[in-house]
C-alpha cells in the first residue's frame, strides 16, 4: 500500500552556515564596531545563543539571523526564542530552541485533520512523525495538498513516499 511520513526536521548544516554567514555579516557592519556580539550555535543541545549589549542590537541580530535562515531554506517556524536574560557584563543574552520533530499535540492535530477529510487514508503517529498510508497515491497526494494549505506551527516534510 501506498505511504508517505509526516515529519518535522532541520538540516543543521545549513543552519551553521546561516549562523556563521551572520556573524560575518555582523563583523562588517558598521554600526556593530566595536561591540561584544556574539552568535553561537550547540548543535547537541540544538540551540543558538545570541548575546549584545542592548535590546536594538539584539533586534538586528535576530533579523540578520532569520534573513540568513530563510535565504539558506530553514523555516523560521522551527525558531523558538526563549525570554531575554541580562549578562554578567551588562548585556543581553537570548536562547533560541531550535525545534524538531512532531510533538504528541502537533501530530494528534494532524491525524483530526485527516481523518475529519474523509480520505480513504489511515493516518498513525510514530514518535515524531505521522505515517498516512491510503490505497491510492492520488489520495496521499490530496493529503500533502490538505497538510500544506494549513497554517501549522512547524514546518512539516513528507518523506519516504512509496508506492
Amino acid at each position: 500500500m501506498p505511504s508517505f511520513d509526516v515529519v518535522s526536521k532541520i538540516d543543521m548544516q545549513e543552519v551553521d552556515n546561516a549562523v556563521n554567514i551572520t556573524t560575518k555579516m555582523i563583523a562588517a557592519r558598521f554600526d556593530f564596531k566595536g561591540s561584544e556580539t556574539e552568535i553561537t550555535l550547540d548543535k547537541k543541545q540544538a540551540q543558538i545563543t545570541l548575546s549584545t549589549e542592548n535590546t536594538m542590537r539584539l533586534e538586528a541580530v535576530k533579523d540578520a539571523l532569520g534573513g540568513n535562515l530563510i535565504k539558506r531554506g530553514v523555516s523560521l517556524k522551527c525558531l523558538d526564542y526563549k525570554e531575554p536574560e541580562a549578562t554578567s557584563k551588562g548585556g543581553i543574552r537570548v536562547v533560541v530552541a531550535l525545534k524538531q520533530g512532531i510533538d504528541k499535540e502537533n501530530a494528534k492535530k494532524i491525524t483530526k485533520l485527516i481523518k475529519d477529510e474523509k480520505l480513504k487514508v489511515q493516518a498513525q503517529i510514530q514518535d515524531d512523525q505521522v505515517r498516512v498510508t491510503g490505497k491510492k497515491i492520488d489520495d496521499l497526494r490530496l493529503v500533502i495538498d490538505l497538510l500544506n494549505a494549513q497554517d501549522m506551527e512547524l514546518p512539516l516534510q513528507y518523506i519516504n513516499m512509496k508506492s
